[in-house]
């Protein structure tokens, strides 16, 4: 199996992590027990999941000249990406997000920062490396104008790409159609698409409307359900293993670091998705999203058990 070559173009956040019993209701304080400073950011957990599963991995992004950034960088440098295409920036803090985390759940809120300065000119500079890539992955962390750009350079060039679409945003026709897999959630298919799925014909139909529209491949995580996609029209359910959840941050960036891992390492879409799905189930047995990143070989010893 070929070594893959994947560039991440997106967000590079310092998590600060708050745990706590429960979530507090509207216009409560409550106490916290725990607080942890931890790099992540959507697009720096997705490059870190795939260099721990063997790929070489290029960083395109921004970090402020500050402490957060530094620290990022360093975690960066430590799982083996490239990150001289990383820009650090005076003036503009690194981007955060403040995650309240209970045994249960966790919800986030983010403060772009340097990432709303990842602008599509940074990426334009860039389009050699992405022209070598297997696989170019993006997220929607930084402006849609760069996700665009990033979009447009990859299809002249005729550079796989997978959108993960978080957080959800409306997005425009034009850059729907130049996304050649797409990965959504439940939630954020629904919020694309404008209709609920309250059975598995409904997503079907709904699936089916949207690849003939946009002439991509969707696939779509639902949580313990496994992931969806279809198979020849199909609705093929790949479900997901049980594992003992300690810490769900994080999950879905484990997922698309390993869906495009294997793709880019010539496997087939059914290999892919439940290579994605087992390394998704061992990631949320840690704790951090980066510091639960599987390795390959962990992924593996769990691909025999099933």
């Amino acid at each position: 199996m070929k070594q893959p070559n994947i560039v991440v173009i997106g967000s590079l956040n310092m998590d600060l992590v708050v745990t706590s019993d429960r979530m507090p209701r509207v216009g409560e304080t409550i106490e916290g027990s725990d607080i942890h400073y931890i790099p992540g950011g959507k697009g720096a957990n997705q490059a870190i999941g795939c260099s721990r599963l063997g790929a070489n991995v290029t960083m395109i992004g921004s970090v402020g000249k500050d402490a957060f950034g530094e620290q990022i960088i360093r975690q960066m440098n430590n799982n083996g990406i490239v990150t001289d295409r990383i820009a650090q920036l005076n003036g503009v803090p690194t981007g955060t997000a403040t995650i309240l985390h209970t045994a249960e759940d966790n919800c986030i809120v983010i403060v772009p920062g340097a990432n709303g300065r990842t602008t599509a000119e940074l990426v334009a500079a860039n389009e050699e490396m992405i022209r070598q890539a297997d696989v170019l992955l993006l997220q929607l962390e930084v402006p849609l104008s760069t996700v665009l750009e990033a979009l447009r350079i990859a299809r002249a060039h005729g550079i796989r790409t997978v959108l993960n679409p978080a957080p959800a945003k409306p997005l425009s026709d034009e850059l729907l159609g130049l996304v050649d897999i797409l990965t959504p959630n439940e939630t954020e298919f629904e919020a694309l698409s404008g209709q609920a799925y309250s059975t598995d014909e409904e997503l079907t139909a709904g699936m089916k409307d949207w690849e003939a529209r946009f002439r991509q491949t969707l696939i779509i995580t639902r949580g313990d359900k496994g992931s969806s996609y279809l198979n020849n029209g199909e609705l093929r359910t790949i479900a997901a293993p049980t594992v003992r959840v300690v810490d769900t941050t994080g999950a879905g960036d484990c997922f698309n670091a390993a869906l495009c891992c294997s793709l880019a390492a010539g496997q087939s879409m059914d290999e892919a998705v439940r290579f994605a799905i087992h390394a998704a189930s061992l990631s949320v047995t840690k704790f951090g999203a980066q510091d639960g990143m599987p390795t390959l070989a962990e992924v593996n010893e769990k691909l025999t058990q099933y």
